[in-house]
């Protein structure tokens, strides 16, 4: 298997310094390079090609936000696992729905951080489920009303399996729990999930949540 190429953004010299030596030992890991802000990390993902951005949120120039949108609107983007010192941030939740694979915190363990890259790149959710429910809340707060019938029609075009792998993943649950639940094999799991995403036009397990609670699937 080959090494998950890793590009860090952050503004801070000493955090960038302490992701390297925190990642860099990694046997499965290759750091391919280092930005200190948004337009830097366009260049440097353009000419690195890593598979994941580890990428902070507040920076100078162009923020991690405006970062993020601009390298999933790429082909053959890579992951963007975005860090962030808040556990539901308005700005985090528009970066998720922008495309973002999920977001870990700076005070993380060096453990989390790893696992966290390593699942974005299996294809798992990198949220758990309490923060996930955390995020989605305060997002739904003050939008509920108005996404609630455009995410119903959009599930309505979704097969009654694959809806329930999609409640499923909404509930933060990985490919092995939800072949647990519904009594499917895990390639059947990741089959249906790999058909929802092209369906809607979504292209990870987060954007598939936040549908799923936009349309009031989780709710009771």
């Amino acid at each position: 298997m080959n090494a998950i190429r890793l590009l860090l953004v952050d503004d801070d010299p000493l955090v960038r310094s302490g992701l390297t030596l925190m990642l860099g030992g990694a046997q499965d890991i290759v750091i391919v390079g280092e930005a200190a802000d948004g337009e830097e990390a366009l260049a440097a993902a353009g000419s690195a090609g890593p598979d994941v951005v580890l990428m902070d949120i507040r920076m100078p120039n162009m923020d991690g936000l405006t970062a993020t949108e601009l390298l999933r609107a790429r082909p053959d983007a890579p992951e963007v696992v975005l860090l962030t010192t808040f556990h539901a941030d308005e700005q985090v939740l528009r970066a998720l729905r922008a495309g973002a694979a999920g977001f870990v915190l700076k005070d993380a363990t060096p453990g989390d951080i790893l696992d966290a890259v390593r699942r974005v790149v299996a294809g798992d959710p990198v949220l758990s489920p309490a923060v996930t429910r955390q995020l989605m809340a305060h997002a739904a707060a003050s939008e509920r009303d108005l996404r609630t019938a455009g995410a119903r029609r959009r599930l309505a075009d979704l097969a009654e399996r694959e809806r329930d792998v999609a409640v499923e993943v909404g509930r933060g649950k990985s490919n092995a729990e939800i072949a647990g639940t519904l009594y499917l094999s895990v390639a059947t799991v990741k089959a249906h999930v790999s058909r929802i995403m092209t369906k809607l036009g979504l292209n990870n397990r987060v954007q598939i949540a936040l549908l799923v609670h936009d349309a009031g699937l989780l709710d009771g």
